[in-house]
């Protein structure tokens, strides 16, 4: 019966270490998860970009070019699906209805390229001025108190076709300082290639 007892408490000791460590571990990921800039360069461009938090992989993207003098954001973001319609590439350069915190635009269709099982689209919401357009995005973020975005039914189009999860989030309390750091980088590669 003195062994039965040591092996139970020996038992829960492990159990109760592994789920503390374990509890400890995830709030470390998710405090991480919470929002996680990528500020870089690539070849003849240089972006910010954070990860979605409902699709992790899905991304909101600002590229800013030296050829244009650095002063022009294109702002894209990417949703994944599962989905496979054999006429997914016929989305290529059409405005595809989406709402922005529930206020109806559209998003024209710049990517579709196979990803893992399914398909990763990219859209894009337009070119702005990198300055201007960063604090508006800030200020609007800031009131809203969120930055979500939903694929929605249109004109001929329907969104569960081509797309098993229609809507994502990103948190943009980092927004400013992330694309300004990517603009510092367009620069160095501008003068780099002067």
């Amino acid at each position: 019966m003195k062994r039965f007892i040591i092996f139970i408490s020996l038992y829960l000791l492990v159990f109760f270490t592994v789920v503390f460590f374990s509890y400890v571990h995830a709030e470390e990921f998710y405090a991480k998860a919470e929002e996680e800039w990528t500020i870089d360069k690539f070849k003849t461009l240089s972006y910010a970009k954070v990860s979605g938090e409902v699709t992790h992989g899905d991304s909101l993207n600002f590229f800013i070019l030296p050829t244009e003098k650095c002063e022009k954001v294109y702002n894209t973001f990417t949703f994944y699906t599962w989905e496979k319609p054999n006429d997914i590439k016929q989305l290529l350069h059409q405005h595809i209805p989406i709402e922005l915190n529930g206020e109806e635009l559209t998003a024209k269709v710049e990517v579709v390229s196979p990803f893992l099982m399914g398909y990763r689209i990219m859209f894009s919401l337009g070119t702005y001025p990198v300055k201007e357009y960063i604090y508006r995005l800030h200020n609007f973020y800031k009131e809203e108190k969120k930055y979500e975005i939903r694929i929605v039914d249109g004109i001929n189009f329907k969104a569960s076709k081509y797309f098993d999860i229609t809507i994502n989030s990103w948190k943009l309390d980092k927004l400013v300082p992330s694309v300004l750091e990517a603009s510092k980088l367009c620069k160095e590669i501008k003068n780099s290639s002067s």
